[in-house]
This record gives structure tokens, sequence and C-alpha cells, in this order.
């Protein structure tokens, strides 16, 4: 099928202009005299590119890109004028023109601008379709009540620019909420920036977040774009944000408002558009009465909440977990895809999973790994999932040397502060009171690979 290419002018005889040279190219040619019918016109069907006159009785060229790019934000719009100012192509480019044309309008400099806005066009599309592709290889996973009440939040939130707070124990699956909530919504061609508020040591989380000038402090030898920069048009997702310090949240709650922010050691404010979806794993009125999070920012990011229920509220999800990664590390270790018999299914289904998805996943990767049979039974698990102690196999109950117990022991222990802190390094250190590369040794050692 032709492109279609819809033309905006409220004089015939360009109207009649732009129709012959545009159809002699192949192109479909819709062609209106005003504002008003240029977005009836769009709103009947989604032209490839528009060409756009500013100056109109009613709704100019201007107010009319404003309303087109607020409902269809990669439709290339080209704008013209025999009034063409230097202000008039700037207001339009910042509006988000695609380009700009002065009367009388070349023949050669038009149809290549088109063919330019509809390739620029057509390919947003076919990455908007691979992005989706790509993000629906990690699909939420489950069929329970929990699950498909989930979903349906997702789906009826992602189309809108409403910002998102997503609450929920670590290992949930907060970032793949977010994930999918970018990936259904119009921006979803458009940057996904994530930023671990929790892993940015608070010195820099600034130059992180909004970006610095070259010599802002020591180190900083080059300009750098920040988070917000980056997402612009897109979606920034902020995990972990109640681990922010109070002065941090305070500039999160400016550029909220204002949706603008200045780099570190810069004085010119930079103007972003970007969707803010936000996750934690901790209580934030909770965290409010304590005096560590601003109230009127929980307010402000509050539009959306949702929940994501820990896997021990949807036991009946896990056998879907259990053959997902089952699949998934067969495939990656080079091995016959593997299987879990009915017994070792039942014995993982009454586990209450403190990790959750992640702590399932680990599990799963290590038994695809470890067990050399096609099928993972009862006994392949651990002794403490089998609800046992005392035989030999992982337990350090089920050994007599003490040294082995306690490497076990630790191993184990160290796994499981890994899960409840998001396999964030420094904090699992400053829990359980050991240095950083003290840590970073021990992981090293045992093997314990870390969730990315």
């Amino acid at each position: 099928m032709a492109p279609t290419v819809l033309v905006v002018d409220d004089k015939a005889s360009v109207r009649k202009s732009l129709d012959a040279i545009l159809a002699d190219e192949g192109y479909r040619v819709m062609a209106v005299s005003n504002g008003t019918e240029a977005i009836e016109a769009v709103h009947r069907e989604i032209p490839d590119a528009v060409l756009l006159d500013v100056w109109m009785p009613g709704p100019d060229g201007i107010d009319v890109l404003k309303e087109i790019r607020a409902e269809y934000s990669d439709l290339p719009v080209i704008i013209i004028s025999g009034h063409g100012t230097i202000e008039t192509a700037v207001k339009a480019t910042k509006l988000g023109a695609y380009d700009f044309l002065e009367k009388p309008l070349s023949t050669e400099k038009t149809l290549l601008t088109v063919a330019r806005a509809i390739e620029h066009h057509q390919l947003a599309e076919a990455n908007r379709d691979l992005r989706r592709r790509i993000l629906g290889t990690e699909k939420i996973l489950g069929s329970s009540p929990a699950v498909e009440k989930l979903k349906d939040q997702i789906k009826r939130v992602a189309p809108t620019d409403g910002w998102v707070l997503i609450t929920g124990e670590n290992g949930t699956g907060k970032e793949l909420v977010a994930r999918s909530i970018h990936g259904e919504s119009l921006r979803s061609d458009q940057p996904f920036v994530d930023v671990n508020c929790a892993a940015i040591p608070e010195e820099l989380i600034e130059s992180e977040l909004f970006g610095h000038e070259k010599g802002a402090f020591t180190g900083a030898t080059d300009r750098k774009r920040g988070k917000f920069d980056l997402a612009h048009r897109g979606t920034i997702f902020l995990d972990e944000i109640a681990d922010m310090s109070l002065k941090t949240q305070a500039k999160i709650l400016r550029i909220l408002q204002e949706q603008k922010f200045e780099r570190v050691g810069g004085g010119e404010p930079i103007q972003v558009d970007v969707r803010v979806i936000v996750a934690t794993n901790k209580d934030l009125e909770e965290e409010i009465a304590e005096g560590r999070f601003r109230e009127d920012l929980y307010y402000r990011l509050n539009v959306i909440p949702i929940h994501v229920p820990p896997l021990r509220e949807r036991a009946e999800d896990i056998p879907f977990f259990l053959d997902h990664f089952a699949v998934r590390y067969s495939r990656k270790v080079g091995v016959k895809r593997k299987s879990f018999a009915p017994d070792a299914v039942e014995a993982l289904m009454k586990n209450p999973w403190p990790g959750n998805v992640r702590e399932i996943k680990n599990l799963v990767e290590r038994l695809v790994i470890m067990v050399p049979r096609k099928e993972i039974r009862l006994k392949d698990l651990p002794a403490q999932l089998r609800g046992e102690t005392g035989e030999e196999g992982e337990s350090p109950f089920g050994v007599n040397d003490i040294r082995q117990a306690r490497t076990l022991f630790e191993k184990e222990f160290l796994v499981h502060k890994l899960i409840e802190n998001g396999s964030n390094i420094s904090r699992t250190a400053e829990v359980i009171g050991i240095e950083r590369s003290t840590l970073h040794r021990k992981i090293k050692t045992y093997g314990i690979e870390l969730d990315k």
C-alpha cells in the first residue's frame, strides 16, 4: 500500500500543486484546508507524514502540531510557511516537528524531506514492533487471580502517561512490570532508562540522574548526560526510590513538578518529557512517619499504585516458573530440556520463597546444571526444601566435618542475604557486617551467580 501524506494548507493552489507532485511519486494524498479538518483527518486515518502550513484561519499550524504530537508522538510533521522565521522554525522543532520548509517550496527538497520523514516513521514502527517482541520474551508468568489482576492493571495503565508506583518484595519482578508498562505504551519506541537508586553511592547519585558539566567536581573531565536527559520522550524507572536521600528526593520532586532540571555544575535549565515509574520494597507511609521519605513526593508519585504479589501468595504459579526457567537454562547450558517430577513440584509449591521469583530462578539454574538426569526429582532438591535435615547433601546438617558444614552454611547464608537485598553487594555487606571487598571475594570463591 502506498504511503499516505496529509497536506494541510488554506490555499487551494498549494494543495493542488502538492497533490500533483506527491501523486506523481506514488504517494496517496489527503488534502484539507484548515487545522480543524486536519485533526479530524488524522483521527480518521493516521497518515505516514503531514505537510502542515503555519498560517491558517482557526487553529494555526503550531496548535495543530501540538495536538498531533500529544496523541501521535512518532508521526512526522513537516512545517511549511511562506512567512518563515528562525523563531518559528525553532519553536516548531522544539514542539517535535520533523522539519521546516519555506515557501515557495522546492519540489526536489519537498520530495526528499517527505521521503526521509516517512522512512523515519516506518523505522520507528519497526523499532516499536521489535521492542515489543523483545519485551515479550520476558513475560509475566502465571494464571493465578493475583497475576491476572496484575496483567489487567498493566494493560489499563500502559497506554496512558500516568506515573506509576510499583510496590512489592525483593525478587517479585517489579522491573519486569515497569518494562511491560513501557513496552505496551505509546512511548515504546523511545528509551527505557532504569536506575537502581540503591546501587549508586550517595555522592554520585545527582550526577547519575541529572548529569554534570565539565569541571563540576574532581574527575569530571567531560560533560555527561544524566538519566533524565537520556530518558527524554521515553520512560525512566527509578527502582528502590526509598533509598534516595531527602536532598535528592527534593530535586526529584522539582523535576516532576516542572519537567526540567540543571546538570551538576550547570545553570541552564534542561526541559524533558519523561514518564516516571518508580518502585520500592519498603512501606513508604512508614518511611514518611520515620522522616526518611518526603510526604509531598509520595503523593506526587502515587498516581497509579500497582502491587506485585509475593510468590507465596500465588503458589499455583510455581509450576509455570519451574518449566520456564528449566527450558531457559537447559538451552543456556546446552543440555536436553529438563523437567520437574510431580513430587518435586509439589514440594516446591509448599516452599514460602522469601526471595520470590529471583530465588526460584537461581534454584532452577543450579538444579539444571547439577542434576545429570533429564527429570529433576524430589531427592535432587536441597534438604531444606524436602523438609528434611540430617541427610548428606547440600544441608550443613548432613555432613560430619565442621569445616565443611561451616562452608555449606556460609554459602547458603550469603545466597539468602544477597537475595533478600536484591543482589546489592554494598547493602548486603553492610547488613551482615563485613567489608564489601570481602563479600566480593566470598561470592567468587563459592561461585555464587548474582542476578543482573
